[in-house]
Formats: structure tokens, sequence, C-alpha cells
């Protein structure tokens, strides 16, 4: 029945051109930030998931962060610890050289003061021997503590004490000599006790170094497994809602057209006047 009153096809018309601009908003929506579920409103429970996800990923930047200034930390480290193996390796030699009963009072000396010299060199290199100000080998040296897991567990690398009469060292002192026979005698075990704690406290650290990275690899692999599986819950089908975008804008001119012909039908009772 045609009326003036009502008209019900440019109702449905109307209705179907709004459902059609709602779907052609989402689908525009997820073509332009690439997410399907950009909001809680788009699916709650799946946008709840994705973003504790996203809390944990964000925090193992925390932790990698952690571990490679560790790894670097040991790095030095080790390698002013190295440094001073090889110059305990210098003062056996010395040593062993002043012990000699043959050698001249002039000599001895000499040998001597370059024995103080090596002692000095250990003493710069291991005060110096910082990143981003910790020190794990002077006297009283800092200990790693470095995250591990984004909840907050850690890993240690004990300090190790390289330091002139320190633990390590022992009676290899800042003011150790071997001007005489005796004292190079006593130096040469002296020393030898060094170079073994020495090499010792080296290796604790390497396999400080070795646990960091193994914990590093894991949790890099761990974030980048977070990230993809953060991107299935949320990210949208590109393809798909390309395909979709262009189904829709069709759809929507149909639409404006269905609109068009159903405001023009109260037109048709003019004619039945003239």
């Amino acid at each position: 029945m045609l009326s003036v009153n009502s008209n019900p096809g440019a109702l449905v018309a109307l209705q179907n051109l709004t459902a059609t601009a709602m779907d052609l908003n989402k689908t525009q929506n997820e073509v332009s930030t690439g997410l399907a579920v950009s909001a809680p409103q788009d699916n709650g429970a799946v946008w709840a998931i994705a973003q504790n996800e996203r809390g944990t990923s964000g925090s193992l930047d925390a932790v990698i962060q952690s571990l490679q200034r560790g790894q670097s930390t040991i790095q030095v480290a080790t390698s002013a610890g190295t440094s001073v193996s090889n110059l305990l390796n210098q003062l056996k030699t010395l040593a062993l050289t002043a012990s000699d009963t043959s050698l001249d009072a002039t000599s001895l000396a000499a040998t001597n003061t370059q024995f103080k010299s090596v002692l000095g060199q250990i003493t710069q290199i291991v005060s110096n021997s910082d990143f981003n100000g910790v020190n794990m080998i002077k006297h009283l040296g800092t200990t790693i503590n470095a995250l591990a897991t984004a909840s907050g567990g850690t890993i240690t690398v004990a300090a190790q004490d390289l330091s002139l009469g320190g633990g390590l060292l022992g009676a290899v002192s800042a003011t150790a000599s071997i001007g005489s026979v005796a004292q190079a005698t006593a130096m040469v075990t002296a020393v030898q006790t060094a170079i073994t704690k020495t090499n010792s406290a080296l290796g604790q650290l390497g396999t400080g170094a070795t646990a960091l990275q193994n914990q590093l690899t894991f949790v890099q692999n761990l974030q980048d497994t977070l990230d993809t599986g953060i991107g299935n819950l949320v990210n949208a089908n590109l393809g798909k809602e390309s395909a979709q975008l262009t189904a829709l804008q069709t759809k929507q001119q149909l639409g404006i057209q269905a609109l068009s012909i159903a405001n023009q039908s109260s037109s048709v009772l003019l004619s039945l006047f003239r």
C-alpha cells in the first residue's frame, strides 16, 4: 500500500545502509591499524589476553638489558683478569730469576725494580676495570645480580678479588719484594698460588658469562614467541579485509541507491492525481 505517512521500504533501506556503514567502519579500522582486535569492545577476552602478554613482553626488554649489562661487566672483568694472570706469570719468572744464588747484587736490584713495576701494572689494571661504574675484580668488588625472568628472578655471578694482597693474590701484595734470595724463593711459591687461584676465579667468571648468554638467548626467543602469539590473536588478515573493504564500499553505494529509490516511491502517488 502506498502512503504519504510511512515509507517502509525507505526504513528497511536505511537500516541496511546503517549496518553496511558500521561494517565498513570496522573494516576500515582493521585495514588502517592492521589489528582485528584493537580495543576491548572488539573482543574483550582476546584483548585482555593480548594486553597481558604485551606486558610480559615489555618486561622482558628490561630483562634483556640487565643480562646484556651483566655480560659487558663480566667481559671487562675477564679481560682485565686475563691481563692480571699474564702479569703474575711475569712475576713468577722474575721471582725465580731473583732466587738464583749466583745472581749479582746489581742484577738482583734491577730484577726487583722490574718486579715492583709489574706489581704497579696489576694495581692499575684492577682499579680501572670498571663498566658503568661496576668493578668485579677490585677489593670488595660488585657481585652481578642480573634479571633473568619477567617475574624478577636473577642470575648471580660473584665478584673475584684480584687486588694485590687480596683474598686470591694473598702474599703477593703491593709492597712485595724480591730484594733478597730468601724473599725471591718465598715469592715463587706465593705467586704460583696466586696464579692458580686467579685462573680458577677467571673460570668462574667465564661460567657466569655463559649462564648469562644462555639465559639471554632464551629470553630473546621467548619474547619473539610472545610477540608472534599476540599477533596471532589480534592481527587482521589484511588480504581478506582488503577484499571485504571493496565489497562493503560497493554494498554501500548500492544501499544509497536503494534508499534513493525507496524515497521516490511516495512521488508515485502524485501521478494518480494528475
